[in-house]
């Protein structure tokens, strides 16, 4: 809603209705007069952000008429009844119809504008919660959880099952597969959406802040703590708290936030008070916690107690059927944002699109399809081109090509990481981890390209 707050004064009495607007207008409403009921209807859309003043006793439909109309139109536009003829069997009648207010005369100027605000306060918040569902729906329609492979329609059904369960849900695939994609449309589709979704990347903050960033502080906990930070998990309270990467958070943080999973409660730093949360978590690894041998430090009862619901989203690479149509989407989504026609897809594309492993995942499958809309893609299939060192299991196999590539994208870019980074479309932390993994030194390509 925006500029002042508006009200549909509706009353027969000419000096009546001029006297009631200037009131209202002296307190900061926008007033549309108004000597039928009729003439206001004629106006009045579901879309009325506002509040009614109507009068009962008026010719033609009266006050109470007119509200049933109103109520057929919108059931929650605030309608505020006055009479000059009421008695207290009429108010209740009124009341309990659904009439917001019920006012005889002669009232007070303060009476009036009191109910007009606490009114209005009410159709605001109306009109915002409609806005944000509306934007709640566009979004989880927008969002690339897209596919027809069974294995995507299984996702999709479960989400839908679990959303409105407020349980606790672990998210298990690899970097760029859509984890926090899962993790917005499980806020979305729940009865949490009008609460915050608060996400937090464990892995990208060094352990000295991360207790900080969940649990907040008060000044004076330690050093350079001169305000009172709300952390991310009391900012999440009504709504759900998103925890990317939570293999890399630390072990004594992993003890606090075995806690506040248990008794929903937490205790910021510099201070001995127990804050209650009402919190939905939902924690992302990309190792299996199931596995000791993958968990490491991990604490093994944090994994049990996380691990009411595990979702796993596949990879792409065991979702092939799925890539074209992802593809189509992020065209379609790239095109539009860069003010571009949709391109048409050329064989060598398509080939790519088919052939190519897309260790990246949904990302890199995002990045890749920008690039094509730019017109900046060039020779696509070569990437797709299987390395000599064929031989092996299927996971050899694609580690083997994995590794292929990451060469070849740092031959081409001369060793920059940035450049590289955007080639790929990874992070920087998988980048750094894919090269350790498979014992590649950057340094070595540095300066260095193909002839």
């Amino acid at each position: 809603m925006s500029g002042a707050p508006s009200v549909f004064l509706v009353d027969d009495d000419r000096d009546l209705r001029k006297a009631m607007q200037q009131t209202l207008e002296l307190a900061g409403f926008t007033v549309s007069p108004f000597a039928s009921a009729s003439e206001a209807l004629a106006q009045l859309t579901a879309f009325f952000e506002g509040v009614i003043i109507s009068d009962i006793r008026m010719p033609g439909m009266d006050g109470l008429a007119f509200f049933r109309k109103v109520a057929e139109l919108d059931a929650d536009i605030p309608v505020i009844l006055v009479t000059g003829h009421g008695d207290i069997p009429m108010a209740v009648q009124a009341i309990q119809g659904g009439v917001y207010d019920f006012i005889a005369k002669p009232f007070a100027a303060d009476r009036l504008v009191q109910s007009a605000r606490r009114a209005q306060e009410k159709r605001r918040l109306v009109m915002e919660n409609r806005a944000l569902r509306q934007a709640a729906e566009a979004a989880s329609e927008s969002l690339p959880l897209i596919g027809q492979t069974p294995v995507m329609e299984r996702l999709r059904q479960t989400l839908r099952h679990i959303a409105d369960t407020d349980v606790d849900v672990l998210v298990a695939g690899e970097t760029g597969s859509g984890k926090e994609v899962v993790a917005t449309l499980l806020h979305q589709w729940s009865r949490r959406r009008s609460g915050n979704f608060v996400a937090l990347n464990c892995g990208a903050l060094p352990e000295s802040v991360i207790e900080s960033e969940l649990f907040g502080h008060e000044p004076g906990a330690f050093t350079g703590a001169v305000k009172k930070r709300i952390g991310r998990i009391e900012h999440a309270s009504g709504g759900t708290l998103f925890l990317d990467e939570i293999e890399a958070m630390p072990p004594a943080t992993q003890v606090k936030m075995l806690r506040v999973l248990e008794a929903r409660e937490i205790m910021p730093l510099g201070t001995n008070t127990i804050r209650p949360v009402d919190i939905r978590v939902v924690a992302a690894a990309k190792i299996d916690l199931g596995d000791p041998a993958e968990r490491g430090d991990f604490r093994e009862d944090l994994y049990y107690r996380l691990n009411v619901v595990t979702l796993s989203i596949p990879p792409l690479r065991e979702r092939r059927e799925d890539v074209p149509l992802l593809f189509s989407h992020f065209l379609k989504r790239a095109s539009e944002r860069f003010g571009r026609e949709v391109p048409t897809i050329s064989a060598g594309v398509r080939d790519h699109l088919m052939s190519h492993a897309w260790p990246g995942n949904v990302r890199e499958l995002s990045h890749f399809a920008e690039r094509v809309a730019l017109g900046v893609e060039e020779q696509p299939g070569k990437a797709a081109v299987a390395p000599a060192t064929s031989g092996g299991t299927l996971p050899e196999r694609l580690e083997r090509y994995e590794a292929e590539i990451l060469k070849e994208a740092l031959t081409a870019h001369r060793g920059d990481v940035k450049e590289t980074l955007q080639a790929l479309g990874i992070p920087r932390k998988t980048f750094y981890d894919k090269l350790q993994r498979h014992g590649i030194n950057r340094a070595d390509y540095v300066g260095r390209s193909d002839s």
